[in-house]
């Protein structure tokens, strides 16, 4: 064994630095193992893939070796909240415990940070949407006073979804940068500069793709000066590549812009009447280009739209308005930095709108997607692989990718593919979880459920769904592939619940921010949540509150999503099977975050309801389940009943 094999060795011991300062801290030879290889990579300056089930504890078989390194490290993760766990809690107990004075910062994107110069157009403009986002910017004008960070996340008596934020908050299209009156000041440039001579930095992807992959907003010089890149939560990065490798233009940055162009011209330009016109007439045109499509909430290739005569006018529309609202931001531009910086937006926005509507290369797909209030025209790379690849062939470094679900199966090709990964230089590691899944968890697939696609499919999840409910007593999750899906099984249960007299709490995603709903969850003990995708990772509920898992069919993305359709084109041309290569391995992974939600603790217990019949009737159901913990399986309602009532659960056998 390695020097440093025998120093991760004592470290993770029963007694080891870890035990001593860590609360209920156990020793786990997943995570060892684990450390050793992550520090071999970061040693070698090699690229490493490590699965780690639920339970293996991966942050601290990361954290440890990232310490004891002595190099630069980027720890980019999935979401905020992660990102403020190891930055608050993680990182400074596995510090103390090491005794190493690696310095740590905390870094996100700059919509996160108070700014001082929007801060105070907005306090002198005086106008929002209601009494309460006036209160807001009282309440963000005072924190801005006293803190050292201008973190908004330390501000909780402003919600995160309020109005306020946004006029308290820059962009990049709307930071003025070198320019700023309060550049000196700037918490944005305060938390960059931490992070430029701090030892250990927390990101997250987004920011890492958009700031650092990029080279956006001249942080650029954080990657070439780090040994380091750790991904948490990796399984979310060919999507977030995907999206920061390709070109957004949306409605609401049209609007943005018209909006700041008139704070900027009352404030500088009052005597200019022909700009204030051209700002209303260029968000109107913003507003049209939403309102030439009914649907909501969908995503169209572009051709689709081009057949549409009202789509393409507005286009044109938007195209014309937007080149002479630059005209006259360029007559007056110089009477301001603020102004200037809305014409340089402007120019970016036409540019980006010329390309979208021109564009014929076979390496992208041009698609729409159409939300509730706005529009996105979108261009998408076909394949993230071969850009990601050019940065892993940059400096010498690590690369460390981890997450509970990235393989189907032990098979890691799909996700090396995507990602480009180099197969002669990429080493790959997989570990289960610690929990005993055979005793505490139960698979129940019912039987007679109809066709997924047919239309009474909801209403049969929530019949079949409804006595493994009541079996439990509530705590539960169900989990939709849809938000249609989703409202539908809601109605429905809600309904049941009415007729016999169940008094379950009865919650639904959307009726209040997600942070708030699971702490309700939580606190109320026999809840039900119906929810869609954004409760299907990240979420963790430990305890009896969350005793089933429900989830209504496979996550299958629709086969007309204009990306997956034109993927799915692109490899069949490359002689590839894209259901098998592509489409059932992204399938898989999201059934095991799914699935990751019901056992989070060594006491847990729980059952996992698949609603889905191609799970067990279709060849490629058994890829799906055996890439899952292995639970003892049953198709019958009563041994869920019987699991729920007793100590241990009666366990039937699903079909092989």
């Amino acid at each position: 064994m390695t020097a440093i094999a025998i120093d991760l060795e004592s470290v993770f011991a029963v007694d080891g630095p870890l035990a001593r300062v860590v609360t209920g801290y156990r020793q786990r030879p997943q995570q060892l193992e684990m450390a050793v290889r992550i520090a071999a990579a970061i040693g070698e300056n090699r690229v490493h893939v490590a699965e780690a089930g639920t339970g293996t504890g991966k942050t601290f078989a990361y954290l440890v070796p990232a310490l004891l390194s002595g190099g630069k490290v980027i720890i980019s993760t999935g979401t905020k909240t992660l990102q403020d766990q190891l930055f608050q809690r993680d990182l400074p107990a596995v510090r103390e415990a090491l005794k190493v004075s690696a310095s740590i910062a905390l870094l996100k994107g700059r919509a996160n940070y108070v700014c001082h110069y929007h801060l105070e157009r907005a306090v002198s403009d005086g106008r929002f949407q209601s009494r309460a986002e006036a209160g807001h910017i009282r309440t963000i004008a005072r924190f801005a006073k006293t803190t050292k960070t201008g973190d908004k996340g330390q501000l909780g008596a402003v919600p995160e979804d309020s109005g306020a934020w946004a006029a308290a908050t820059s962009t990049r299209e709307n930071c003025l940068g070198q320019e700023c009156p309060h550049n000196k000041n700037c918490f944005v440039l305060a938390a960059r500069r931490e992070a430029l001579t701090a030892d250990i930095v927390v990101v997250n992807h987004h920011l890492f793709f958009a700031d650092v992959m990029l080279r956006d907003d001249g942080l650029g010089e954080l990657l070439p000066a780090c040994n380091t890149v750790i991904f948490d939560e990796a399984h979310q990065l060919p999507e977030v590549a995907g999206l920061f490798f390709g070109e957004n233009l949306g409605t609401g940055q049209i609007l943005d812009l018209a909006r700041d162009a008139r704070l900027e011209a009352l404030a500088a330009a009052k005597d200019y009447q022909p700009l204030q016109d051209a700002t209303r007439a260029v968000e109107k045109a913003g507003r049209d280009l939403r309102l030439a499509v009914a649907e909501e909430t969908a995503r169209f290739a572009a051709a689709q739209l081009e057949k549409q005569d009202n789509f393409q006018r507005a286009l044109l529309l938007l195209a014309e308005e937007l080149a002479a609202f630059c005209i006259h931001l360029e007559s007056q531009a110089e009477r301001s930095e603020g102004l200037a910086n809305c014409l340089q937006r402007a120019l970016e926005l036409a540019a980006r709108l010329k390309r979208w509507r021109s564009l014929e290369d076979a390496t992208q797909v041009r698609w729409v997607e159409v939300f509730s209030h706005a529009l996105a025209l979108n261009l998408t790379p076909l394949d993230v692989g071969e850009i990601f690849r050019r940065q892993l062939e940059g400096h010498p470094r690590a690369w460390v990718f981890t997450s509970a679900t990235l393989a189907v199966g032990k098979d890691f090709s799909h996700y090396g593919s995507e990602l480009g990964l180099p197969d002669d230089a990429t080493d790959y590691g997989l570990w289960g979880s610690p929990f005993d899944y055979a005793a505490n968890a139960l698979l129940y697939v019912p039987q007679g459920m109809p066709d997924p696609n047919s239309g009474e499919y909801p209403e049969a999840v929530a019949e079949a769904a409804y006595p493994a409910i009541v079996a439990a007593g509530g705590r539960a999750f169900v989990l939709c592939t849809s938000l249609r899906a989703m409202r539908r099984i809601h109605e429905q249960l809600a309904e049941r619940f009415t007729r016999d007299g169940h008094e379950f709490p009865l919650l639904l995603q959307g009726e209040g921010a997600k942070a708030e709903l699971l702490a309700r969850f939580r606190q109320l003990g026999n809840a039900v949540l119906v929810a869609s995708q954004s409760f299907w990772e990240g979420v963790d509920v430990r305890g009896a509150a969350l005793s089933l898992v429900v989830i209504d069919k496979l996550p299958f993305a629709p086969p007309d999503d204009p990306v997956l359709a034109a993927r799915i084109e692109q490899l069949k041309k490359a002689g590839k099977n894209p259901f098998m290569d592509y489409q059932l391995p992204r399938t898989v992974i999201s059934m095991k975050q799914g699935a990751g939600r019901l056992i989070r603790d060594e006491t847990d217990r729980g059952v996992l309801m698949v609603c889905d019949p191609r799970l067990v009737n279709k060849p490629y159901g058994r890829r799906v389940w055996q890439s899952l913990p292995p639970m003892h399986r049953s198709r019958v309602i009563e041994d869920v009943e019987e699991f729920f009532a007793a100590s241990t659960g009666g366990a039937g056998k699903l079909a092989e």
